[in-house]
């Protein structure tokens, strides 16, 4: 083996092995996350929905009007920009909705949700000041959907589809707090 191809073999050496580091020790990709990534989806017919985002948990704290505050525009999660996305147009309280990928923002507040859909995709949910990076010339839906209180909290913030009824619903859940989002 020449001296140039010795020579490359170290160098890609020295940088794989700090990569390795820099992977282990900075972005810490071993550790497990405080807030795991979660993927739903639902399909039916020709209809596909899936909605990606991250669950953070209560952790006996107070939830709504403390960590997530009220009427300030939320994440709707953790970490990544919430997204949800669907193949087929839709309706959400009479609203059209056309196929495509939006991320998902909320406004919580004591008895209502704004629920925003918008068209812009955000690489991260918040800036380097924890403020949504949400811009809402890009919205597409803005409605108000009304809070149900839970009698037992739920730990995880929870996203789903619900169709149970024939009619189908997006719901959120998290700490006694639960909303549903109409979708036909």
């Amino acid at each position: 083996m020449n001296t140039f191809f010795k020579r490359l073999l170290i160098l890609l050496s020295i940088i794989a092995l700090g990569l390795f580091i820099y992977s282990v020790f900075v972005e810490n990709i071993f550790a497990k996350r405080l807030s795991p990534k979660d993927t739903i989806e639902f399909k039916l017919n020709d209809l596909k929905l899936q909605v990606f985002y991250n669950r953070p948990s209560k952790k006996n704290r107070q939830i709504f009007g403390a960590l997530v505050p009220f009427n300030q525009v939320w994440r709707t999660g953790a970490n990544e920009a919430t997204t949800f996305e669907t193949n087929k147009p839709l309706k959400i309280k009479g609203m059209p909705l056309p196929a495509g990928k939006y991320t998902l923002w909320t406004v919580p507040k004591d008895s209502t949700w704004a629920v925003i859909f918008n068209s812009k995709q955000y690489a991260w949910g918040v800036n380097a000041e924890m403020k949504p990076m949400w811009d809402p010339n890009y919205d597409v839906i803005n409605i108000e959907v009304p809070v149900n209180h839970l009698e037992n909290p739920v730990e995880q913030f929870t996203i789903a589809f619900d169709n149970s009824t024939d009619n189908l619903f997006l719901t959120m859940a998290w700490d006694v707090v639960k909303v549903t989002v109409p979708l036909k």
